[in-house]
């Protein structure tokens, strides 16, 4: 082999190095790792950001009893601020309790409520809420109204082994009625028998 051969040979090589190098991160790149698609709705309305809303429901193959309980997650972000009043779930739920009361949206700063503890919690469930379903949720804020958005359920499964089930609230204690004894009926027995047995006792006058 010649000197410009060799020459050849050894850049040909320097410009290959790089390349396969370039292959091999790209097959180790975290892009080609799996990651579970956003399983949530994500959607801007009036100015406010909603980001990966979903309800958890329950594991495969069972279904969140109706009167239960469960937990719905996002993430939202206020353009100009706002202030997130309540939400319900019209046909799903009796009832969507904010745990901690309204939640201030300062102007574009996200605020996460994507768990594991659930923040925002459906009460009376209307039915078996099972994972694949939809449900319908209407956030209702100060500034931007309301925003009523189809939900999907997600299993208890996964990514979302981990969270955290709504909190069970904790049963009304009832109140058993004590029963008192008076002590007037027998006060009142004892001396109404006392005065009879003395009237009936006292001799009567002879001539």
């Amino acid at each position: 082999m010649t000197r410009w051969n060799c020459r050849l040979l050894l850049g040909a090589i320097a410009v290959l190095l790089p390349t396969l190098a370039g292959c091999e991160a790209g097959l180790n790149a975290p892009t080609l790792e799996f990651h579970p698609a956003s399983a949530g709705v994500s959607t801007t309305v009036n100015g406010i950001t909603v980001d990966n809303l979903f309800v958890l429901g329950a594991p495969v193959g069972s279904a969140l009893p109706t009167g239960g309980q469960a937990g719905a997650f996002l993430a939202l972000e206020a353009d100009n601020g706002d202030r997130l009043l309540s939400v319900s779930a019209p046909g799903a739920a009796s009832e969507v309790k904010l745990t901690g009361g309204p939640i201030d949206l300062p102007a574009q700063t996200l605020v996460d409520l994507g768990g594991p503890v659930p923040q925002m919690v459906l009460s009376g469930l209307t039915n078996p809420l099972s994972g694949g379903e939809t449900v319908q949720l209407t956030l209702v804020f100060a500034q931007a109204g309301a925003v009523t958005l189809g939900v999907p359920v997600e299993p208890y499964t996964y990514d979302y082994a981990t969270y955290s089930p709504p909190p069970i609230p904790a049963p009304t204690p009832s109140v058993t009625p004590t029963a008192h004894a008076t002590g007037s009926a027998s006060a009142s027995a004892s001396a109404s028998g006392s005065a009879s047995a003395s009237a009936s006792a006292s001799p009567s006058a002879t001539p």
